[in-house]
Parts: C-alpha cells; sequence; structure tokens
C-alpha cells in the first residue's frame, strides 16, 4: 500500500518532499511539471536541512510559482509515501498541505509548465504516483 512506511531496504532511498493542494474557485487543481521531466505533480520540493515542512512549502511555492504564501494558509492533510516521479528506485516521503493562494501562478525556477485542471481531467495527464495513486482518490472522498 503506497500509505505505509517505507521498510528498511527502502529507508535508504527516501526523498523527503513537501507538496501542495491548490484548489481554485471553480474546484481545478493546479499541477506542475518540472523542466525535463514528463509527469505532473503538486508543486513543491525537498525539505531543506532545518525548515519545518510548512516553511519549505512557503519557499518552495515562492521560488516556483511567485506566490507569497503564509504559514496560515497552509492546511496539513498528512503524511504520505509513494515512489518517486523522477528518481527511479526512490520513494517521495511527503507532508502535504491543502494550501489557500493569492495571487497568480507563474511558472518560474524549474518548473517548465502548470496546469489548472478538474480532478477528471487530471487522469488524461502523465502524473507521478503521489498525485495519481494517493491525493486524487483523497479529493474525490472528501468531495463525495
Amino acid at each position: 500500500m503506497p500509505t505505509s512506511e517505507p521498510d528498511a531496504a527502502t529507508r535508504q532511498r527516501v526523498i523527503v518532499i513537501v507538496a501542495a493542494i491548490i484548489l481554485d474557485d471553480e474546484g481545478r487543481l493546479l499541477l506542475v511539471r518540472k523542466r525535463g521531466t514528463e509527469r505532473f505533480m503538486q508543486a513543491g520540493g525537498k525539505i531543506d536541512a532545518g525548515e519545518t515542512a510548512a516553511v519549505a512549502l512557503v519557499r518552495e511555492l515562492h521560488e516556483e510559482l511567485l506566490l507569497v504564501v503564509e504559514p496560515g494558509d497552509l492546511d496539513y492533510l498528512g503524511r504520505f509515501h509513494a515512489p518517486a516521479a523522477n528518481e527511479a528506485g526512490f520513494v517521495v516521503d511527503a507532508e502535504v498541505f491543502f494550501v489557500s493562494v493569492r495571487g497568480t501562478a507563474v511558472a518560474s525556477a524549474e518548473i517548465e509548465e502548470l496546469v489548472w485542471v478538474s480532478p477528471v481531467e487530471a487522469l488524461a495527464l502523465p502524473l507521478a504516483p503521489l498525485t495519481s495513486e494517493i491525493l486524487l482518490p483523497l479529493l474525490a472522498e472528501r468531495a463525495g
């Protein structure tokens, strides 16, 4: 099951990240595709040494999307594990937040493309496992 703790064999191959579920007023989901990759995923990234997940997400959203977000704009969803999208043989250990944003997201830094799609439209895109296997089903469950 993707949300279980990584076993001892994979523990050394874990990438600790933070990710944002950003929905607009129409219920569309913001997904990004990083430069040189094919899969869409939530905005976010690696947590630097000494950072909390919330601080890392505020930093990543500003670097990647030029969004100004405060820790109070974050609503913690949980911690999830899934195969990494762009690093074969690795697992992501992701702390995920719902994020309220102000302003317009602009692809910056390592972001090649961003899209606003309904959760159903997202299924037609090549998605990171965290998005397709865990987060989209969670959104569907919460919606209905």
